[in-house]
Parts: structure tokens; C-alpha cells; sequence
């Protein structure tokens, strides 16, 4: 499978670019890979980002960008989908803010990093950070957004 299906959750008060914007990225990000699949991109605001992250990852603090990459069940073949990426609105444009970027860019970049995760992409070690921050440069440049490092 090659596209991709995007089901966008929106938080209906917190602002975030257009459904558009993220099958974009995410399109770009997937492209490289060759794959395709099911994504669930759910926007959150800062206490459901922090009890995410406390309850799946022992990180009792709100965060950009959390990946949930789907796990088939034994004995089911791949069904198509990718995972879900769980985005704070609140910690990525404080980021942006902070790192004097652009929110668009970070938005991006977000978007990005979590659908690296998702194809099975970390950052745990040197070797595995640099393969992965190389692979959004790559990305990102070619959706027109400077490098985000």
C-alpha cells in the first residue's frame, strides 16, 4: 500500500494548520519509505499531551509529538496501518517561539519527526539520531522548510 489515509482530530479550540497541510508532510515523510497506510493525527491540548506521556512513556510533562505505532495482533496480517501521532498545539508554539522559527515550519517538522517513528525511525542512540535528523533535513527541505536543527 502506498497512500495514505489521514483521519485528523482537531481539537475544535486549539489552533493547528489545515488537515491539507498535515496529509502533506505526511505524504512526504511516507514517500521515502515507499509505504503507505492508515494515520490518525489527533491535536491536544497540554493536560491530554501530559497524560499521555505520563501514562506511555513515565514523563509526567506535556510534549510536542508522541508516536503510537500500530501493533497487529499475532496472526493478522499487516492490516495498513501506520500508527497515530498524538500533537500538543501549546508545546509546539512555545517551541516555535522559542527557537524562533516559524510555527508552520515546527508544525512540519512535528508531523515529520512523529511519522519517522511510526516507520520505525528513533533517536535513542547517536548513530539512530543522526540517520533519523538527516532523513526530516531531507524531508522538510523538499517540502520547502529550512533545516530544523
Amino acid at each position: 500500500m502506498t497512500a495514505l489515509e489521514l483521519a485528523f482530530q482537531p481539537a475544535a479550540a486549539l489552533p493547528s494548520p489545515a488537515e491539507a497541510a498535515f496529509r502533506e508532510w505526511l505524504a512526504a515523510a511516507l514517500a521515502a519509505s515507499g509505504r503507505g497506510g492508515e494515520v490518525t493525527v489527533r491535536v491536544v491540548d497540554a493536560a491530554e499531551s501530559q497524560a499521555l506521556n505520563r501514562d506511555y512513556r513515565g514523563r509526567d510533562a506535556p510534549t510536542n509529538v508522541l508516536s503510537f505505532p500500530f501493533e497487529p495482533p499475532p496472526g493478522i496480517d499487516d492490516p495498513g496501518i501506520l500508527g497515530d501521532l498524538v500533537i500538543c498545539a501549546a508545546v509546539v508554539a512555545r517551541e516555535a517561539a522559542e527557537q524562533g522559527k516559524p510555527e508552520r515550519a515546527h508544525w512540519a517538522h512535528m508531523t515529520v519527526h512523529g511519522a519517522l517513528h511510526l516507520l520505525g525511525y528513533d533517536h535513542q542512540h547517536d548513530a539512530e539520531a543522526e540517520r533519523m535528523e538527516a532523513e526530516e533535513r531531507r524531508i522538510l527541505a523538499g517540502l520547502g522548510f529550512p533545516d530544523p536543527y
